[in-house]
């Protein structure tokens, strides 16, 4: 017999946080989270995004052994501004047995239609564009990034036995590093100088952020405010991931792109592959997992791209490529032999087209699911 129970005690978030560190702990390609940042982001007290989503945990239990779990999410903001009814779930990993599968997704179902009328369910989705989400269907073979999900090929078998269907799909490419800027690259760079105005800035203090760092979330909601599950980030949840990586950013990696007129009209984010540091930690950072972020930061021979926005005003011309001659010359100077793209969607033409001219492995394929809730009998 298959028990869920709500996760409510302090003993049962650590047991929720560590349940896939445990069961993928052998696995070569799994990356865990840190799991900090996992506790914090269900603490209201902690995650402002609480003031408009509602978090419920689910633990599964057999014979008094966890062999799941499963958290549901009311994002009551999203909901109202696209006027859909759904609820979505995340953090979910189970055994190899559809029974458990089908009552943890039942649990989340009856959560979201008894209590929030809820019609649909999706996911696997987190809290925003920033969480984690997108479950993996192809390239269990590679190793997970630092940010994203780590996940068994049956997860996808049981979701679609239950009658889930594709939603969106997510893809990730692996990308060979150039040894050189190429020169039509570099003649594109002047020419858009010279015909736009625009400049490239790299911040060389961490007092520097203070300067853009507003303006850049300001763009960073502009240019994905018409993707999948997106919702602009206010500044109180923006200082909340700010807080989870601002003692880990690198300035060699941040790139701003200014108009004429002084104003962002681009930035990108990248960090140094904390991927291996965290996995040999297990997402510990003590007693010793800062040290080997640190190091990591330092000495990876793989960069991780966090983010490349551009302000709609400025789509087309080209910002991209002022970020991109700059960061090839920075991850030569680091010895930078690949990069990981990080999850994007399918259906977003303009970010596949990025990278058009490097040398890639699409290796990995992201999906979220979604289906109808059926009205209780």
């Amino acid at each position: 017999m298959i028990l869920i129970k709500e996760v409510k005690s302090k003993k049962e978030a650590k047991i929720f946080t560590e349940f896939p560190n445990k069961m993928y702990k052998k696995i070569e390609a799994f990356v865990p989270a840190l799991s900090l940042d996992e506790i914090n982001v269900f603490n209201p007290k902690k995650n402002p995004t609480h003031k408009y989503v509602t978090a419920i945990r689910f633990l599964a239990y057999r014979d008094n052994k966890v062999v799941g779990r499963i958290a549901g999410l009311v994002n009551h903001k999203i909901n109202y501004q696209t006027n859909v009814k759904q609820v979505r779930f995340t953090r979910l990993d189970m055994i190899d047995d559809l029974e458990v599968t089908k009552a943890l997704i039942n649990a989340v179902e009856a959560w979201g239609r008894d209590v929030y009328g809820m019609k649909e369910i999706i996911g696997p989705i987190g809290f925003t564009d920033m969480d984690r989400q997108g479950l993996l269907i192809e390239g269990f073979e590679h190793l997970n990034m630092f940010i994203t999900i780590y996940n068994f090929p049956y997860y996808k078998d049981h979701l679609e036995s239950l009658g889930f269907a594709k939603d969106v799909d997510w893809l990730e490419k692996r990308i060979n590093w150039p040894t050189e800027v190429p020169e039509k690259l570099a003649k594109t760079t002047e020419m858009i100088k010279k015909r736009y105005g625009y400049r490239l800035y790299k911040p060389t203090k961490m007092k520097d952020l203070d300067l853009f760092i507003d303006d850049i979330f300001k763009v960073y909601n502009d240019a994905f405010i018409d993707l999948y599950g997106f919702l602009p980030l206010p500044d109180d949840v923006i200082d909340f991931y700010l807080k989870q990586v601002k003692s880990i950013i690198q300035l060699d990696w941040i790139w701003v792109v200014y108009d004429k007129e002084d104003k962002v009209a681009g930035f990108g984010l990248v960090m140094p592959s904390l991927a291996l540091a965290n996995k040999k930690s297990n997402g510990k950072l003590l007693p010793f997992g800062i040290f080997r972020i640190l190091k990591a930061l330092k000495t990876t021979d793989t960069i991780d791209f966090y983010f490349i926005a551009v302000d709609p005003k400025h789509q087309g011309r080209g910002v991209h490529a002022l970020i991109f001659e700059d960061g090839i010359k920075t991850g030569l100077k680091h010895n930078i032999k690949y990069a990981e793209t990080g999850p994007e969607l399918e259906a977003n033409l303009n970010i596949q087209a990025v990278w058009n001219g490097f040398s890639y492995l699409e290796h990995k394929r992201r999906r979220c699911f979604i289906k109808e809730i059926k009205e209780t009998e």
